[in-house]
């Protein structure tokens, strides 16, 4: 059924047609990306979830050429235009761009000079033109002079017969293909700013009168233009040199060297001018902007990517402070499942200074809760905070630490919030959020919509659709990847688990309210309709940690249960054995394994998941502590050297947070003493590193710094 398309995809992606096939097959049944790569190797050759993905979205976008492709063949029957040609050629357009060119002389369209003078029976004396064989063009023009038609001169016939020449031209899909080639490989974006607008477009200043090659031009900077367009500051055109277009066109159209030819040249240049470049301007400001909102989208998703896979602290009973001056710091306390134990205000901080009184209070928390970690929010009095909760002598070693707390007001406001803590006010659940986040930054951050999380460039001005198919991809690929323990996870983390959805997360849920815990993976088909597909796809990514099946616990996929069976089998052990004897498993010989569904790949994933049942992929949490010195941006001068935390990538460079509620910007030119194409190669998002200060402007709260000459591993 997709012979054709597995082979334009196996072409584009240099894969073997037959794993292709299988892919879109996998695909079309309703198989999940993770669970396709995990757990369907032989398939697929063992492709990564980034080369089926490619495979999904090109299958979608070959499928919507080809329902164009049908609209418009339908259309040219309805017209009765459809020759055999026409038809060869509709059919063997390969884009979009090529098929809307083959039919843009027959598109229905708006009264334009070229119909007008069709109307005046002009058609054949634009033919005549165009044969450029009369230099006698004048005289030739004198028959279609008709009044009663609107034709009243020689000149007017002529000038009525170029237009329809200047349209055909810009219709002729093979001139229109050589033209956007031109536009795509040689075409300047010229910006200048709006006369009147310079105060109020302060900030896009860099592109008041700015010019680069449209190919070119970065992401980021195509996007901020377009957002000073948008918002009126500024004006914006993509243009190509017309001499050089004129030669191409002319090569194409201009056949001989009299009157008509003369003709045909003057039909030309208006074609460029009012039908052809802005045509031509339009479609190469979409297609820039779809480039430049793909690599933003990248960008977003490899940040979101490594925020949600960043290290948890693990099972602790923590104290979570969301701070603040006036209205005081938000404490909650938390066990170890995250449940909120109590809640309250403490006033350390101007205007009330209650210092005294919030130091004990803290004291006692800590005792009372057998709290083991104390997570303080970044914002608004963060550092004061930390300060604060650093110089209380407890009487145990407390972790003290400071949480990115980007997202937690979204999440307070929620409706996910409300459900979960309909009796308390905003204050309280975002605190919550902090301390969950330090415990389990994925779990908490699937229950905040991705583009607020704060880890992007210029994420609202990117295609809205593409962003969040984009970042849920990524969100459910980081929930697999790390699997999902299913007498704990919330309705959201259910949610983002191959082949759940919400309607199945709810009744897990529900069950698992009114019948208590799962005991085995066995017992999640009595879930209402958790059926043998769903099943098939959400097993092996969830997890029972006190099962009596230790492979409930893992990342063995239940349909290779028989497998492990064998292996126990024939060395006389059993399961739980084979999981704690590594001289024991090393005595397998996976190729005796191997039969029609069980391949190399899927035994070695086996014996990797043996090693380290249910093992979690993210690396081990490290603490991070800012310099004890410097808590204002006043604070920092030129030179210093500071530890810092990296908060988000882009494609210009990266932002630290040196702890004085303000990050700092590191220039890509900056990220490295070697020249760095992407700042991902040298860094990644939440690493500790070290920085110098190269400039601080207070007022405009800016702070430029510098990591060469820095080890770029993790600060101490």
């Amino acid at each position: 059924m997709y012979e054709k398309y597995t082979a334009i995809i196996s072409a584009e992606q240099n894969v073997s047609p037959e794993f292709v096939q299988n892919t879109i097959t996998l695909l079309e049944s309703g198989a999940t990306i993770p669970f396709i790569a995990r757990y369907r190797k032989e398939m697929t050759g063992s492709m990564d979830e980034v080369v089926i993905a490619a495979i999904r979205d090109r299958l979608a976008a070959l499928k919507e050429l080809d329902a164009r492709r049908a609209a418009i063949l339908k259309s040219l029957t309805e017209q009765e235009k459809l020759t055999q040609e026409l038809q060869q050629a509709v059919e063997s357009a390969a884009t979009l761009a090529e098929l809307e060119d083959i039919y843009l002389p027959y598109k229905q369209k708006r009264k334009t000079r070229a119909s007008i003078a069709r109307e005046k029976g002009l058609e054949p004396l634009a033919q005549l033109i165009m044969s450029q064989r009369y230099n006698d063009i004048e005289l030739r023009a004198d028959p279609f002079v008709d009044a009663e038609k609107g034709v009243n001169t020689r000149e007017e016939a002529i000038k009525g017969a170029s237009d329809i020449l200047a349209e055909n031209i810009n219709e002729d899909s093979y001139t229109r293909k050589r033209i956007r080639s031109l536009f795509q490989k040689e075409s300047q974006v010229n910006v200048r700013v709006v006369k009147g607008k310079e105060q109020e477009g302060i900030n896009f200043q860099m592109y008041f009168d700015h010019h680069e090659p449209l190919p070119k031009a970065p992401s980021h900077r195509l996007l901020a233009m377009l957002r000073g367009e948008n918002e009126g500051f500024l004006r914006m055109s993509v243009e190509v040199e017309n001499d050089h277009a004129g030669e191409i066109l002319e090569k194409i159209f201009v056949k001989s060297n009299n009157a008509s030819a003369e003709i045909v040249k003057s039909a030309i240049a208006d074609s460029c001018k009012r039908l052809l470049f802005p045509s031509m301007e339009t479609e190469m400001r979409q297609w820039a902007k779809e480039k430049a909102d793909a690599e933003a989208i990248r960008v977003f998703a490899e940040n979101l990517r490594q925020l949600l896979l960043a290290p948890p602290l693990g099972q602790k009973n923590v104290l979570a402070v969301d701070p603040g001056f006036r209205t005081g710091c938000k404490i909650v306390c938390l066990d170890r499942q995250g449940k909120l134990l109590h809640n309250e205000t403490i006033y350390p901080h101007p205007p009330q200074n209650e210092v005294k009184e919030s130091i004990h209070k803290i004291k006692s928390l800590v005792n009372a809760y057998k709290i083991e970690a104390i997570a303080i929010g970044n914002g608004t009095a963060g550092r004061e905070t930390e300060r604060l909760v650093r110089a209380i002598p407890f009487e145990k070693e407390i972790l003290a630490l400071v949480v990115n707390e980007s997202g937690a007001s979204v999440y307070s406001a929620s409706a996910v919030a409300r459900k979960e803590f309909p009796d308390y006010d905003i204050t309280v659940r975002g605190a919550v959020s902090i301390g969950r986040r330090l415990m389990d930054p994925l779990s908490e951050l699937v229950k905040i919509e991705p583009k607020s999380i704060g880890v992007g460039q210029y994420q609202h001005d990117v295609d809205q659709t593409t962003l969040l198919k984009s970042l849920e991809d990524t969100v459910v690929s980081c929930v697999n990847k790390v699997g999902v323990e299913i007498n704990t996870a919330s309705e959201e983390l259910l949610t983002h688990v191959s082949g759940l959805g919400p309607t199945l997360a709810k009744n897990i849920i529900q069950y698992r309210n009114e019948k208590g815990p799962f005991s085995s993976r066995t017992a999640m088909r009595k879930v209402p309709r958790f059926g043998e597909k769903a099943f098939e796809q959400a097993a092996g990514f969830l997890r029972i940690r006190d099962a009596k099946n230790p492979l409930d616990r893992s990342a063995v996929h239940p349909e290779s249960y028989s497998v492990v069976d064998r292996m126990a089998k024939k060395l006389n052990a059993t399961v739980d054995e084979l999981l704690e004897n590594a001289d024991l498993r090393a005595k397998i010989n996976l190729r005796e394994f191997i039969d029609e569904k069980v391949g190399l790949p899927t035994l070695q994933d086996i014996m990797q998941e043996l090693a380290k049942p249910g093992r979690d992929p993210r690396q081990k949490f490290e603490m991070f502590e800012f310099d004890k010195n410097i808590h204002t941006i006043r604070d920092l001068h030129k030179g210093m050297q500071l530890p810092g935390i990296i908060t988000n990538i882009t494609n210009f460079g990266v932002f630290v947070d040196l702890g004085v509620h303000q990050d700092g910007l590191v220039h890509v030119s900056q990220l490295s003493d070697r020249f760095v194409r992407d700042p991902n190669e040298v860094v990644k998002l939440n690493q500790k590193v070290m920085v110098e200060v190269l400039d601080v402007d207070a007022e405009r709260k800016r702070i430029q710094l510098t990591m060469k000459g820095q080890n770029t591993k993790a600060a101490k």
